[in-house]
């Protein structure tokens, strides 16, 4: 079996790393709104900040995430952008794959 190389292995680690992110984000939002049930006042100022804190959080790793990926982006574009031909026969080569896979299911 082939060896990942840098680039999949930094892509694998940084899907990762937002997967992460995301659901921690995720179960976070969830405490905090079974705990703003029965707050009022004082206390639902308290869980509006501790809110926005995480929201903040999530646009800071999304923002982090997007400048890691961002040269996997565009060396995507460039190739792509360089090598049309063999993106489409790399794509059409891909769907029949795909094509032949699903007509054997049904």
């Amino acid at each position: 079996m082939a060896r990942k190389t840098t680039v999949q292995a930094d892509a694998e680690q940084i899907k990762d790393q937002a997967f992460s992110e995301l659901q921690a984000l995720i179960d976070e939002s969830e405490k905090l709104l079974r705990d703003s049930a029965t707050l009022v006042g004082e206390e639902a100022e308290t869980l509006r900040a501790q809110v926005g804190l995480k929201l903040k959080q999530a646009g800071e790793a999304v923002s982090n995430v997007r400048s890691k990926a961002q040269p996997m982006v565009d060396a995507t574009h460039d190739y792509i952008g360089g090598h049309p031909w063999q993106t489409v026969a790399i794509s059409a080569g891909f769907g029949l794959v795909v094509g032949l896979l699903l007509g054997r299911r049904s």
